[in-house]
């Protein structure tokens, strides 16, 4: 199926065309009445001027002298030798021939006329009535390329007319001009059509990229993606308004949708420990021994602060579920970060009769928020101790060329049915020795961090242990 901006583009091709074509059909058509029109003006000029030269011969019978006969004689001998428009012209063309005042002919450039009776000529009756005298005649009745344009002009003695002179031009010799606007016409409509075109089609790709950026924006607020929706490039009211529709339909799902998450997370959650609480109070109340009530008392402490732990980390969690972008980024050398943090184990490690070993290739700086990727680094340290059984070895590796951060410990490999599990929310796995779970918050909040670090975190099982990989993609 063909997408909306084809279609407008079709749409716009055809509309391009038909008004092309039309513009240049109506063009075209005025061309050649437009040359016709300004060499009969031309015409009309030059007749009135002969009139004037040969108002004196004709009023003293002097018309067909041997001087007039070879002055027009040597005027049809000439050779212009002149460029008009890129059209050579190397003769002269116009035929002219003098009347007198009944219409026979005394005077003709072509020499094939004189005597004759051109009364009933239009170019010559009208003009000796006084109106406006021209014709058009084929020489040839047989070829349309033959057709003579002839303009009259009256030869008066004051105000009588004693003669005519008409001027004669072949209208094949305006083609070469009339062909060459043609060209020109055609080239340059021909041009500005494409260039319409392209203008389409480029504006169109615009408008389709534009769309496709709501339309990818829009899945990924689908799929749960945290995104935000960049500036638009194309100035339009109705595409930024329908871009400001689709935030604000994101900002109140996201809304929505997190609320009842959270609801049904913190209902699933709770259940447990606030069971235990509830059944460890209610034995108490009943008589019994002094250390069974230690025993109950510390059950309930002990979930109490389970309990406190899921709730500041769900409250961590959320606030960064909702933050979109880094707020205070900047360089943060990561090797002091895990330095710090190494420091900071350090109590547990030695209680847990395990060693803590670096192995830094170099410095590695990120940009980001350093407290956050403290945390990050922090919770990928936890799990780490958490399964490290005693006289075993974790391996901080730091490798700036792969912008990457490895934290290995030996133990146990993890199921594979878990692997792909572990960064969701409350998927947890029993910890050695005690069997107990975690909150299952921790890797999660690891992969909301490092996807707003724009870098990715992988858990895989070697031959001797697990590893966990912070890739950062972009610094």
């Amino acid at each position: 199926m063909k997408s909306l901006t084809s279609r407008i583009f079709a749409c716009y091709v055809v509309f391009i065309i038909v008004c092309g074509y039309f513009v240049l059909h109506t063009i075209q058509k005025e061309i050649e009445p437009g040359v016709r029109q300004s060499t009969e003006e031309t015409l009309v000029d030059t007749a009135n001027l002969l009139a004037e030269f040969l108002k004196e011969p004709v009023s003293n019978g002097s018309i067909a002298s041997e001087q007039l006969t070879a002055l027009l004689k040597k005027y049809g001998m000439r050779q212009p030798g002149a460029s008009i428009w890129g059209v050579a012209k190397s003769q002269v063309n116009h035929r002219i021939y003098v009347t007198d005042a009944h219409g026979i002919v005394l005077l003709d450039s072509a020499n094939t006329a004189v005597g004759e009776d051109y009364s009933q000529w239009n170019d010559v009756y009208l003009t000796l009535q006084g109106k406006y005298g021209a014709r058009s005649t084929r020489d040839n009745p047989d070829d349309d390329t033959s057709s003579v344009m002839y303009v009259g002009a009256p030869i008066k003695d004051d105000d009588k007319i004693i003669g005519v002179v008409s001027v004669g031009k072949p209208t094949r010799t305006l083609q070469p001009y009339i062909d060459k606007a043609e060209k020109r016409l055609m080239t340059t409509g021909v041009f500005i059509i494409a260039l319409g075109i392209t203008f389409g089609w480029v504006f169109s790709l615009w408008l389709s990229k534009e769309l496709k950026r709501l339309t990818s924006y829009a899945h990924q607020v689908a799929s749960g993606q945290k995104v935000s929706l960049a500036a638009s490039k194309v100035h339009s009211n109705e595409l930024r308004k329908l871009a400001g529709a689709l935030e604000s339909m994101r900002i109140e799902l996201d809304g929505k949708a997190y609320i009842e998450r959270y609801i049904q997370t913190l209902t699933h959650e709770l259940k447990s420990p606030l069971a235990g609480i509830h059944a460890a109070s209610e034995l108490l109340q009943e008589p019994m021994p002094r250390e069974k009530q230690i025993k109950f008392i510390r059950n309930i402490n002990s979930e109490t602060i389970r309990l406190e732990h899921l709730i500041g980390k769900l409250l961590r969690l959320s606030q960064l579920e909702q933050q979109q972008h880094l707020e205070n980024a900047k360089d943060v050398l990561i090797n002091d970060v895990a330095d710090r943090l190494i420091r900071s184990y350090s109590s547990r490690t030695t209680l847990g009769n395990i060693s803590i070993k670096k192995a830094y290739m170099g410095d590695l700086y990120v940009k980001g928020e350093e407290f956050l990727l403290e945390q990050c680094l922090s919770n990928l340290l936890d799990n780490a101790i958490e399964f490290t059984p005693p006289y075993r070895k974790i391996v901080v590796t730091i490798n700036p060329d792969r912008k990457c951060v490895t934290v290995f410990n030996e133990g146990e490999n993890i199921p594979d049915y878990a692997l792909k599990r572990l960064t969701e929310r409350f998927y947890s796995l029993p910890r050695p020795g005690t069997s107990k779970k975690s909150t299952g918050l921790g890797l999660n909040f690891v992969a909301e961090i490092m996807a707003l670090h724009r870098g990715d975190v992988t858990v895989e099982n070697t031959s001797e242990g697990v590893i966990a990989t912070l890739r950062f993609h972009l610094t």
